[in-house]
């Protein structure tokens, strides 16, 4: 299918490309801020876990109290879509960094009140509504942070290095991951169970309130990128972005929403319910599972950047259905393997299948952001990563615990992974689009480069 989108007009010297200096502050705010409010989103879906079960949700099923607690993880994907609506399209119109900005304040001041609320046998009913609600404002600023994240890096960088530049947001999950399953690890080894579920479990909250703070000062220190600075020059903020999307790159929006559902749901599998599969099923221990968990994020940390910049010197689909293929495969290997084996076996188990998510996950930043035009970049990426996720990684907690349930057995589970695995593939592979250097030379100083249509 030919792309016939219109192309932008002549560039204007206002555009020039940024000094080197302002591109290293615009990949260190990226990181830095994202890795901030995945340590707070990390927290919230260990302790989905480990704790919420007992003080918010207690029953005498520890499947059904589960299933509970897994359903406020849920929620923070479902109210994705309603950042990316409302603060995503907003990035195409006032302009990246104000959007960063206040999805940090937005996820961070949630994450802290979550922190001070009373449990379930305190207040009663009212201490799961709170949590919802909070856990519900917390997914409203990912869904604004997971599109405009992206822009704010490479859109300071050279296009044709936008896989490397782009991963600095995709390195953030992975370093928040590492940051808040450390904590707990800690706090879980250094205390008794009694204490660390009587407050203990607060402080991993509460400390957000620091961290916000750097990366705060890290965001409000940076310019708007040269790209929307020079859309704003010639007037060109769309003014119903959404509809614009959805009219002229709905292609791009399939391809963008297919490509988070399968790497989301590897990541459940690995960072959320390994704590309870290798709990309840594997005979380890929580402060094992949580050492396997981090020894995981710390791999991700290093082979994110590694798959971000291969992406750049290969053909970054390509790449993303391989990786996408031995996901699929993985957990057939990996979940019945655990069952009675050494903490080595879970550990190795995990940083696999958290390194095969990375290769899709490090370029994804990339992948879904050359989807579309500069113009409604914000907006359309902000759509993807919302809607993938709400059909990847906010419901696949609950399907595999319901999984587990129903079957008592690992197969169901991995199946469910393949299921996801094959949606990325179909959705890259049918409907995505190769990146268009003509879309970004219109926007740097120098001659026009002539209109070209990319072939998906």
């Amino acid at each position: 299918m030919e792309d016939q989108r219109p192309q932008p007009p002549e560039p204007s010297g206002a555009t020039a490309r940024p000094p080197r200096r302002q591109l290293a502050r615009a990949f260190t705010a990226s990181l830095t801020g994202t890795a901030l409010e995945w340590y707070d989103f990390g927290i919230y879906s260990a302790s989905a876990a480990l704790v919420f079960p007992v003080l918010f949700f207690p029953s005498g099923d520890p499947i059904a109290s589960w299933l509970l607690a897994f359903s406020t993880y849920a929620v923070g994907y479902l109210s994705r879509p309603l950042g990316a609506f409302f603060l995503g399209k907003l990035g195409d119109v006032v302009g990246r960094k104000q959007i960063i900005v206040v999805t940090l304040l937005l996820i961070g001041v949630a994450t802290l009140l979550i922190g001070v609320l009373p449990t379930f046998a305190t207040v009663g009913v009212a201490a799961p509504i709170l949590l919802v609600l909070l856990r519900f404002a917390q997914g409203v600023g990912v869904g604004g942070e997971l599109g405009v994240a992206p822009l704010l890096s490479s859109e300071f960088g050279d296009p044709a290095r936008r896989g490397l530049w782009c991963s600095a947001p995709q390195m953030g999950p992975a370093a928040g991951t590492l940051l808040a399953n450390g904590v707990l690890a800690l706090l879980t080894t250094a205390m008794s169970r009694e204490a660390f579920l009587s407050w203990g479990w607060r402080v991993g909250f509460l400390a957000s309130a620091l961290l916000i703070a750097v990366g705060l000062w890290v965001r409000l220190k940076l310019e708007d990128t040269p790209i929307f600075r020079a859309i704003r020059e010639r007037g060109e903020q769309p003014t119903a972005p959404v509809r614009e999307v959805f009219r002229t790159e709905l292609r791009g929006l399939v391809a963008a929403s297919s490509a988070r559902v399968g790497p989301d749901v590897v990541s459940a599998l690995f960072v959320v319910f390994t704590l309870v599969y290798g709990t309840s099923k594997a005979g380890f221990t929580s402060g094992e599972v949580l050492v396997a968990v981090l020894a995981g994020s710390a791999g991700q940390l290093v082979f994110v950047p590694i798959a971000a910049a291969l992406s750049d010197r290969i053909n970054r689909r390509l790449q993303y259905v391989v990786a996408a293929v031995a996901a699929a495969i993985w957990p057939f290997v990996f979940l019945p393997a655990i069952v009675g084996a050494s903490l080595g076996v879970l550990v190795g188990g995990v940083v696999i299948g958290l390194g095969l998510h990375s290769f899709m996950y490090g370029p994804q930043g990339a992948l879904i952001t050359e989807q579309f035009s500069p113009r409604l970049r914000s907006t359309g990426s902000s759509l993807g990563f919302a809607i993938g996720s709400t059909f990847g990684g906010a419901v696949a907690p609950l399907i595999f615990t319901a999984l587990l349930g129903w079957q008592d057995s690992w197969f169901p589970v991995a199946c469910y992974v393949a299921v996801a695995c094959a949606v990325t593939i179909v959705g890259v592979t049918v409907f995505g689009r190769n990146h268009d250097m003509a879309e970004e030379a219109a926007y740097q100083p120098g001659p026009a480069m002539p209109a070209r249509s990319a072939q998906g």
